[in-house]
């Protein structure tokens, strides 16, 4: 199961509880009993239920953003990622072309679409 219904059922559960408490309030009790008894099932699967983490380490590392045109917004546009754990790579999307570039190691000085030989980028030091 995802961890969205993980949440679904903690929280289908708690409201369970709330309205049974809340029909017990009002006299109704078998239906009190029963909504409330729901909720108790329903927030004790949901705790049962194991976290689940965001993506494995490979699936990280072999990321890459999709290849596709990006819009231009008064010039042309780019996208840049570096990941942040090891192994350092940077992925470079260039807007005009669509094209996707994977390098090792962290963002370059400067750079030039090897498709569309259109400059991206080139910060002087």
């Amino acid at each position: 199961m995802t961890r969205l219904s993980r949440e679904n059922f903690l929280i289908t559960g708690f409201v369970c509880i709330f309205f049974g408490a809340s029909m017990s309030v009002a006299n109704l009790g078998p239906m009190a009993i029963t909504v409330g008894l729901f909720g108790v099932v329903f927030f004790i699967t949901g705790m049962s239920l194991g976290r689940q983490s965001g993506l494995s380490p490979e699936a990280v590392s072999n990321w890459k953003p999709d290849q596709g045109m990006l819009p231009e917004a008064g010039r042309f546009m780019f996208r840049v990622d570096v990941t942040l754990d090891e192994p350092i790579r940077t992925s470079i999307l260039c807007g005009p072309c669509g094209s996707v570039e994977v390098r090792d190691g962290p963002r370059p000085a400067s750079y030039v679409c090897p498709k569309c030989d259109l400059q991206l980028w080139d910060e002087e030091e």
